[in-house]
């Protein structure tokens, strides 16, 4: 089992940055593919960022050069630096894990509680 926490979530300014962590404890996350997801209110919830078991990183377009994946692997975190944030980045951030990929997709099945980040206008 794997537990993921969430944390650096807040409100900010246009153009403000945040950087989210997420901390895993268990089982080793080592192999695992890692994510970040946001689900803003009333909408479904989108990936955003990833990075494979090989630390390949990958971004959504909406974020790509804006939002930056790092490591952490001696406290087992995971981060998320988000720089010119906007209003429409405004959701609840959450973190994956995922041990499978299945037909190259991820099957996240563990995951956080989420962090809010709201971005005022």
């Amino acid at each position: 089992q794997v537990q993921l926490v969430e944390s650096g979530g807040g409100v900010v300014q246009t153009g403000g940055s945040l950087r989210l962590s997420c901390a895993a404890s268990g089982d080793s996350t080592t192999n695992y593919h890692m994510a970040w997801f946001r689900q803003p209110s009333g909408k479904e919830r989108e990936w955003v960022a990833g990075m494979d078991d090989r630390d390949r990183k990958k971004y959504a377009d909406v974020v790509k050069g804006r939002f930056s994946l790092s490591k952490d692997n001696a406290k087992r975190i995971l981060y998320l630096q988000m720089d010119s944030l906007k209003p429409e980045d405004t959701a609840i951030y959450y973190c994956a894990a995922a041990a499978w990929v299945v037909d190259g997709t991820p099957k996240y099945d563990y995951w956080g509680q989420g962090t809010q980040v709201t971005v005022s206008s």
